[in-house]
């Protein structure tokens, strides 16, 4: 049983992966040129908030429950892109620290001495 429910949650995950507009946008976030946009991406949290929040009004106005998938969906989809912004402040980081290294690397192999040999 358990076999099975590991391997359909792959399966969905594979297919969210793939499908969902957020899981696209953050997936081309991610990649190095375009980290600089995790910050600026913290915004499209609002309108998935606005959106929950919207979402629970109607059902305490006596809508169906169901639309609390819908605002637990959009309140997971905002907490995503707010956590973004920092993991993306630090892989930039990141990788502009080895684009240093990798730079300065090869300068201060030149400058080394030779040891002599004996």
């Amino acid at each position: 049983m358990i076999r099975l429910i590991w391997t359909a949650s792959i399966h969905i995950r594979g297919i969210l992966r793939a499908w969902l507009p957020s899981n696209i946008l953050l997936d081309r976030i991610r990649i190095l040129r375009r980290l600089r946009w995790g910050i600026p991406a913290m915004l499209i949290a609002i309108p998935y908030l606005a959106i929950a929040y919207e979402c629970t009004s109607l059902v305490h106005a006596g809508w169906t429950g169901w639309l609390n998938l819908v605002a637990l969906t959009c309140i997971w989809t905002a907490f995503k892109f707010i956590a973004m912004g920092p993991i993306s402040l630090i892989l930039l980081a990141k990788a502009r620290f080895t684009e240093h290294r990798l730079r300065t690397r090869p300068a201060a192999e030149a400058t080394a001495t030779p040891a002599p040999s004996a």
